[in-house]
């Protein structure tokens, strides 16, 4: 049986019914999560390197890269990513 694809137009979170704030947010937290595995990844770290260079617990990082979204908060992911020398911006749709 072949099933039917359906593209997304944008925010998943929204399509799966959430409020559109707290879509927003989930969308954020999700994107951000995804980022810092690409990082991990393509700097060939390990969880304990990784550990090292966000300033968090080897075990923390092990959710990360699991994608245990629910254990990190958009503050703490934010701050993470600064940790690495970024800065995150919020652009904002009409």
């Amino acid at each position: 049986m072949k099933k039917k694809k359906t593209m997304s137009g944008g925010n998943v979170f929204l399509q799966l019914g959430f409020e559109p704030a707290e879509a927003a947010v989930l969308q954020m937290r999700a994107s951000l999560m995804g980022d810092l595995r690409i990082y991990i990844d393509k700097n060939g770290l390990t969880q304990a390197e990784a550990a090292k260079r966000l300033g968090i617990a080897q075990s923390r990082v092990s959710d990360l890269v699991r994608g245990k979204w629910e254990r990190f908060s958009l503050e703490m992911l934010i701050t993470l990513e600064t940790r690495l020398g970024r800065t995150v911006r919020v652009e904002l749709a009409a």
